[in-house]
């Protein structure tokens, strides 16, 4: 059995998931890399990430440096020793650090690779309407998502499963993943397959634009982008009710197929429920949030606001 001195390199919630796991399992991490703490918020406080704040907690060897090729940041690393290093959400690493320890560099990426390759591969499964996902975990080189793959384990995506909820599921998978993964490199009993590089679906970084409704598609295009962007970044479209054209979030929502004889885009409300006419049905808005407002459930929006007879979403 081989000792393992790890390092592990992670940002956001999804990588405390599989640090957690593999502190828990008594693998010896000898330091944490993570993201430098960054302004956030109204009053531009400085944020430590997820990783940080755990890392601290369990009074782990932190580092966090601004330029991963920082003579004075790989000398430190250097220092740790360490044989195995394991990304979980970071970012692109350069080839002086992915090469450095013995028995390699491996990352956890949330699809089953090749396919959805890239930086937003929850959000991309729900919006292009896929029945199933899960999790990768692969040696890295020098292309973003291309090395060797290790172990992959499959996930089903429900019709109404939003990218929050399936961050969950493949964050708790992922983190179980991770610990098999390293223990078959504790035991030397790795196997890895090349991956494919031709005809794959790819998730790049989501935008603003990205997340704007197109309110001229199909009801179930509409329905697959909103919930695979629920919580975050949150699809949206513009408002207009009377003059005022107000940018709106919208995150629950249900879908209605029927025909009907409305024109595309118009808001149909009572005092509890408002729904917008697609091509092919309604789409039934259940919480959703104004600009400069906290978001709220449709039946609380309609206590205090009104929608004129010509409202329509842009």
């Amino acid at each position: 059995m081989r000792e393992l001195r790890i390092v592990f390199m992670g940002t956001p919630d999804f990588a405390v998931g599989s640090l957690d796991a593999l502190i828990n399992a008594n693998f010896n991490v000898v330091g944490v890399i993570t993201a430098p703490d960054k302004p956030a918020g109204r009053g531009k406080k400085l944020h430590q990430s997820a990783v940080k704040k755990y890392a601290i907690e369990h009074q782990l060897k932190l580092l966090q440096p601004t330029n991963l090729k920082n003579e004075t940041f790989l000398k430190e690393l250097k220092q740790l020793n360490a044989n195995l290093q394991i990304v979980v959400a970071f970012r692109m690493l350069p080839k002086v650090i992915w090469q450095m320890p013995k028995y390699g560099t491996f990352n956890l990426h949330a699809s089953l690779l090749p396919n959805y390759r890239g930086a937003a591969p929850i959000n991309w499964v729900i919006i292009n309407g896929e029945t199933k996902t899960g999790v990768t975990t692969f040696f890295i080189d020098e292309k973003i998502d291309t090395g060797n793959l290790i172990l992959q384990e499959e996930v089903t995506i429900t019709e109404k499963l939003t990218a929050g909820e399936l961050h969950d599921i493949l964050m708790n998978i992922g983190s179980q993943l991770v610990v098999k993964t390293t223990q078959l490199i504790a035991e030397d009993n790795i196997k890895t397959i090349p991956q494919a590089h031709t005809d794959i679906k790819s998730a790049p970084k989501i935008y603003t634009e990205t997340c704007k409704i197109n309110w001229n598609k199909p009801l179930t295009k509409i329905y697959n982008l909103i919930r695979g962007l629920n919580p975050y970044p949150a699809a949206w479209s513009l408002l207009l009710n009377g003059d005022e054209e107000i940018k709106i979030k919208i995150f629950d929502v249900e879908k209605e197929l029927i025909t009907h004889t409305y024109d595309i885009g118009v808001i149909i409300s009572n005092k509890s429920e408002i729904k917008i006419a697609t091509i092919n049905g309604f789409l039934k808005i259940n919480s959703l949030q104004l600009a400069g407002k906290r978001k709220m459930d449709a039946k609380s929006l309609l206590n205090g606001y009104s929608f004129y007879t010509n409202a329509k979403m842009l």
